[in-house]
């Protein structure tokens, strides 16, 4: 089994073994999953509370969704999203925060009230973040979206291979964030399933992951419900648990480290489990056959 490497989030430390759930928080009023469930603040502070007693070892905070709609630009952004990560990291003092952005503008405010990671969903679309991590000491997270623009759906995209175009462009990404003064414990690659991705394109990062976890950094993977799953399996929206648990046991055991999800406790029950089997965890309990 490959393995990333260690990982600092904020001011935790997370060996390479470790398997990390980070809870999806949606700011917005037309996810593709919740419909806009925690779009009220009051009902997104609640899902943060909820997602922290089911295990969730961190949350992603987005205030956009990733496919096309209504436009959001800089300024709505941070007003859906500021404000709320204050409040968050008021009420859970040691909690890792993630912010879900491409914008260095929106970066550097979730930051300067107590964000820990920036998860750059589109590949480096704003070259400025990697200075902004750097600045505030913050976790990076580099994606491989083919150059595709924010907030597009792949159109007939064609790689020659798309796991070799996923470990260059990462590492090239990884590479400038270091070089910008990001420690490179705090950078986090993921190869952002369906994010400028076909569905057998998807299914070829999942099946050769071990590529990806085998160069020695910490691998997010971002599973959760995707279309890459409901093709698969022939699933809407609301039907794509199963898939996406297999799918994780399978990026588990192949080495990645966190796992970008909307269902906490039964991705963590996953991961505990294909801990165990790896020697990572005991069990929980062992009477079976003792007494």
């Amino acid at each position: 089994m490959s393995t990333g490497g260690p990982l600092l989030l904020g001011r935790r430390e997370y060996p390479a073994t470790a398997r990390l759930v980070m809870a999806i928080v949606n700011r917005t009023p037309d996810s593709f999953y919740d419909k806009g469930l925690t779009w009220a603040e009051d009902a997104a502070l609640d899902r943060v509370r909820q997602v922290v007693d089911e295990g969730a070892d961190l949350v992603d905070i987005g205030g956009i969704k990733a496919a096309p709609g209504v436009e959001v630009d800089a300024a709505e952004e941070k007003r859906r999203v500021v404000g709320f990560v204050e409040q968050v990291r008021s009420e859970f003092p040691d909690l890792v925060i993630s912010v879900d952005t491409w914008r260095s503008e929106v970066a550097r405010a979730v930051c300067e009230v107590g964000a820990d990671v920036i998860n750059d969903a589109w590949g480096g679309a704003d070259p400025g973040l990697p200075a902004v991590a750097a600045e505030f000491g913050a976790s990076l997270v580099c994606t491989h979206t083919g150059g595709v623009t924010p907030r597009t759906r792949p159109h007939r995209i064609e790689y020659d291979d798309v796991v070799d175009d996923a470990r260059r462009s990462l590492l090239a990404q990884a590479e400038r964030a270091e070089a910008a003064g990001v420690d490179r414990r705090r950078v986090v690659i993921d190869p952002a399933h369906d994010f400028g991705k076909n569905t057998w394109h998807s299914l070829e990062v999942t099946r050769r992951l071990e590529e990806l976890t085998a160069l020695g950094r910490p691998v997010l993977v971002s599973l959760s419900n995707k279309d890459f799953v409901g093709e698969a399996l022939d699933r809407p929206v609301g039907e794509r648990l199963t898939g996406t648990l297999a799918a994780t046991a399978l990026c588990a055991w192949k080495g990645a480290q966190v796992y970008r999800v909307h269902e906490a406790p039964q991705t963590r029950q996953v991961l505990d489990l294909v801990s165990v089997v790896a020697g990572d965890l005991p069990p929980a309990r062992t009477v079976r056959g003792l007494a």
